[in-house]
């Protein structure tokens, strides 16, 4: 690939395109007083300025940074230089090739200059901005059609019109004509890419090339007024001009690189282009002497046929605006994600129904665990998931119902005073929790969904709230069902507002403390650790269940705060007991941590510091996770990670009852597996309980796991899990949670001799 020219070699090109644009100005005006006796030495540096043009056009196309469309457009533009190089040389065989100088035009040359034109509009129509419908381009005809008889209209006026002696010389007006409303029509198309902008096309480059357009077709326009001077020709400062444009051009572009060009405003723009052709056309008409009849017939015609070209472009751009208003209108009033209504669309339709004294029904749908579908496989799945999620709910309902999408993962439906509702409603639940294969991703999916009556005094808001309390009822329930709204549940909804409140502000008043429970070992029931456990003392509802208000801070968003202060409890208490009772100290103290705290990206680092503060042996603490807190938790892998990393164990709890249970030990670092109680003390305990208890100790030997049994409640099941491998325990037959003080009383640990 040739290099591109450094900046001294590319300044210097531009001098000598700038230098013939001179000389060849220079001498077009020179002949106007002297008769020049060897007119082809004006003609011979016209062709070298196409072939420079050319070389900044293939210097531009590689300019590094720029994306295809745009390499493509200056590509183009060297082969157009290329066929200008041919045009100009056959325009000098026409000029001074014959006995005599001539301003004869032959069809070479016209078709040179034809294929130049032709290549540059190809190109331009090419670009990334021109992608556009097939109304753009029905603009775009109508346009042309309008530039190029406005343009043929003025050049016929001023230009050819009585300049027979010229159209004799030359063999005709066409030539001319046809060469110089193509380069009006360029210049329009330049003008047009340069506003609508095209990938890294750079404007100003756009804007050089249309005003070059224009001003060498101005100047091509001239020839019948130097008949008289058939050694000159309009050619020799049109031609170097429009190749300068190229040049210059093509330079900006270098310079520009890959810069992105700024973006225009986006407001629309009123184009004056077609009335100020009809006025230009109307005034030439008016301008016309009255015994030309045959000129005022032509104008005439022109006038009427761009007067037509614009009524059909007025009627399409106001077809166009009722189009777009109707849009605007709807994108207003839909979800661009799923096609369905919005919440205003939602409050006009109920709003109305409530004006008109309807029967009518507001279900609330809400997908449940949503959240961990987005955390897992990523928010594309997630937004596919409420695309198909919003197609079934339609499908179901049909003319039926109106559905709307509120925002996440909240659906709103109105649904009509009659027919069997439960039957839709199950229908509605069913259809949801059907399997969907999302982009080669199987999911599926449950709803929750609250409903409520419509009744006097009502509006859109209060039908919302009361669907929505109905809502979480359901999700309370267990979700994946529906759930009728009752006045109760504003009671347990306003009770839940005022725990979530107090909840607020129990850590500041010192209303949570820590109890232990012990870990054992078997089977002679030794302690060997224990869990710490949060406790709150409500200081009017007293003992608050951790089933109860953990839900809630994790809702509220206090849990990392809470989970902080259990860690640095539990650090402390750990600490203590290591320089009060030495090697008869607990060996483990098992801490909880929330799916919340585990995508906090500083936890590790927070975790780091609360055992650095404390003095805590981070080998005497177990980090206790779910595997459910785990999958939610996009960063729970590197955090696990790097607590290790700091000395401390890792712990899975409740082993066995989530989805991808085996699959975890591959990719989190564990230490201890800590076996859900249902498989210990469950219904199923004797049954396939048994035989997952005895399956789980032998794959934990294998990968050097230790396995603790949870929900020990008898001497029996503590016996017959000893008999099955296991050597650690945990459950109310051991012990039940206990503050740090009972648990030294219970277990009789003797301080060390001060």
């Amino acid at each position: 690939m040739p290099a591109q020219p450094t900046g001294r070699t590319g300044a210097l090109l531009l001098f000598c395109t700038s230098a013939i644009v001179l000389f060849c100005g220079a001498w077009l005006a020179v002949g106007f007083v002297h008769v020049w006796a060897h007119p082809v030495v004006g003609w011979l540096p016209v062709p070298v300025g196409a072939v420079l043009a050319g070389q900044a056009c293939l210097a531009a196309s590689r300019a590094p940074g720029l994306d295809a469309g745009t390499r493509r457009f200056w590509r183009h533009l060297t082969l157009a230089c290329a066929l200008f190089t041919a045009a100009i040389l056959a325009n000098i065989a026409d000029a001074v090739g014959g006995p005599e100088p001539s301003q004869r035009i032959g069809a070479v040359t016209i078709a040179g200059y034809v294929s130049v034109l032709a290549v540059v509009l190809f190109a331009l129509l090419r670009l990334p901005s021109w992608q556009r419908s097939r109304a753009d381009w029905i603009r775009f005809g109508l346009d042309a059609g309008i530039v190029l008889l406005t343009v043929g209209a003025l050049v016929w006026h001023f230009s050819l019109r009585n300049h027979q002696q010229w159209i004799a010389q030359t063999g005709g007006a066409a030539a001319m004509l046809v060469i110089t409303v193509v380069a009006g029509l360029s210049m329009a198309t330049f003008v047009k890419v340069a506003f609508a902008g095209a990938g890294r096309l750079d404007r100003r480059a756009t804007y050089i090339l249309a005003t070059g357009s224009a001003v060498s077709g101005c100047f091509g326009s001239l020839s019948p007024l130097l008949v008289d001077r058939p050694y000159l020709s309009s050619s020799l400062i049109a031609v170097p001009l429009a190749a300068a444009s190229v040049h210059l051009a093509a330079v900006s572009q270098q310079r520009a690189g890959a810069r992105e060009p700024r973006p225009r405003p986006s407001r629309r723009r009123i184009s004056v282009v077609p009335y100020l052709a009809v006025a230009v056309t109307d005034t030439l008409l008016l301008a016309t002497q009255p015994g030309d009849t045959a000129q005022t017939r032509i104008m005439e015609v022109i006038a009427v046929a761009l007067t037509a070209l614009v009524v059909i472009r007025q009627i399409i751009v106001l077809r166009d605006n009722h189009r777009l208003q109707d849009r605007l209108a709807h994108q207003a009033n839909h979800d661009s994600l799923t096609g369905a209504g919005n919440r205003a669309l939602f409050d006009e339709r109920a709003g109305q129904l409530l004006a008109e004294g309807a029967t009518f029904h507001v279900a609330l749908l809400d997908l449940d665990d949503f959240k961990a579908v987005n955390d897992r496989l990523g928010h594309r799945v997630g937004d596919l998931l409420i695309r198909e999620t919003s197609h079934r709910l339609a499908a179901v309902l049909g003319a039926g119902g109106r559905l709307t999408r509120l925002g996440g993962d909240e659906f709103a439906i109105i649904l009509p005073g009659t027919g069997d509702l439960p039957a839709l409603l199950d229908r509605l639940v069913g259809m949801v929790g059907q399997p969907a294969d999302l982009d080669g991703t199987a999911v599926v999916a449950a709803a929750s969904v609250g409903i409520t009556t419509a009744r006097d005094g009502d509006d859109p808001a209060e039908l919302l709230r009361r669907a929505d309390v109905a809502m979480y009822a359901a999700k309370a329930g267990g979700g994946d069902r529906w759930q009728w709204f009752d006045p109760g549940m504003d009671r347990a909804a306003d009770d839940a507002a005022r725990l979530a409140a107090d909840l607020r502000q129990a850590l500041g008043n010192g209303e949570f403390f820590l109890v232990y429970q012990p870990i054992v070992s078997l089977p002679d029931g030794v302690p060997a650790g224990a869990e710490a456990l949060l406790r709150w003392r409500h200081p009017e509802r007293g003992l608050v269940p951790p089933d109860v208000f953990i839900p809630v801070a994790e809702r509220i968003g206090v849990i990392n705060e809470i989970g902080a202060w259990v860690l640095e409890q539990a650090c402390r208490q750990s600490a203590g007991w290591s320089r009060r009772y030495g090697p008869a100290a607990p060996g483990r103290i098992s801490v909880n941590v929330s799916a919340r705290q585990l995508a906090d990206p500083g936890f590790a680092d927070a975790v780091a510091a609360t055992v650095r503060e404390t003095g805590a042996d981070p080998a005497r603490l177990l980090i206790e996770v779910t595997e459910t807190a785990v999958l939610n938790a996009e960063t729970a892998a590197d955090q696990l990670h790097r607590l290790r990393a700091l000395g401390l164990r890792i712990a899975l709890d409740d082993f066995g009852t989530g989805h991808s249970s085996l699959s975890l030990l591959l990719t989190v670092p564990v230490d201890v597996l800590k076996v859900d109680k249902s498989f210990v003390s469950g219904d199923t305990a004797d049954g396939p309980g048994a035989i997952i208890v005895r399956n789980i100790i032998g794959f934990t030997t294998d990968f050097g796991i230790e396995a603790v049994a949870e929900g020990v409640e008898t001497a029996d099941q503590a016996a017959r899990l000893h008999r099955a491998g296991y050597t650690l325990a945990q459950g109310y037959h051991f012990g039940r949670p206990m503050t740090a003080e009972a648990f030294e009383a219970e277990f009789g640990t003797v301080p060390l001799a001060s």
